[in-house]
């Protein structure tokens, strides 16, 4: 008997894909690309943001376990200060399509803008709720971030990335008032922007000049330890 391989672009494989992390302060973006198994269907399927964390875990290991295969890939904080945050969300989104184990033969996106890939791309607002597969990779996404923010919250305790995962909330805002901004920041965005604009202009004053509150030098790793 002849051995005949599974031509898996022929069954017309579809892929999910959607970004996590396009509004915080800091940090990467993340984009996952899923292909789920219709022989193994996932209950409960969802837009990420209206899911409870636990419910998001557990989606989060199901996924992984049931789903024909999937990629998480990120653009980081240099690449999206130089490239700017939705060039760097397509980025990662490309490359998470691209780290796929099967190649898909249409890729389905949440929102409204695609990113540059070698098949067919197909741009669904709200995809995210209506998509399965985009549901799918909208959870992985949203999970790896969070838990990435989970884990910078040792090296820079001050900022409290665990609670607000880098958006820019009222404790965050007054953290980078206090203590600056950290080297996970994005300095393109404006409330970063600003405060480092602030401290350059500030720190050029003789200390005598200096208003008190500014006088806090920003916190480097070792401080933070």
């Amino acid at each position: 008997m002849q051995q005949v391989a599974l031509q898996w672009e022929a069954q017309g494989l579809v892929a999910g894909v959607d970004e996590a992390g396009r509004g915080p302060l800091a940090g990467p973006v993340m984009a996952a690309a899923v292909i789920l198994d219709d022989q193994h269907p996932i209950a409960g399927l969802a837009d990420s943001k209206q899911l409870t964390a636990l419910k998001r875990d557990q989606l989060f290991d199901e996924i992984r376990a049931k789903a024909l295969c999937f990629a998480v890939a990120q653009a980081t904080v240099e690449e999206i200060d130089q490239l700017n945050i939705l060039q760097a969300t397509l980025l990662a989104m490309r490359r998470a399509v691209l780290g796929l184990r099967l190649p898909p033969k249409l890729v389905l996106v949440d929102g409204n803008r695609l990113p540059v890939l070698p098949m067919r791309c197909e741009a669904i607002v709200k995809g995210d709720a209506l998509v399965a597969a985009i549901s799918a990779a909208s959870i992985l996404a949203k999970v790896t971030r969070d838990r990435w923010c989970d884990e910078v919250e040792v090296h820079y305790p001050a900022y409290g990335f665990a609670q607000h995962k880098g958006y820019g909330t009222a404790q965050h805002l007054a953290a980078l008032q206090t203590h600056g901004a950290c080297p996970l920041h994005r300095k393109s965005f404006a409330p970063v922007r600003e405060v480092l604009a602030a401290r350059a202009e500030h720190s050029a004053l003789p200390v005598a000049q200096r208003p008190a509150s500014c006088r806090v030098e920003p916190l480097g790793m070792d401080a933070l330890l």
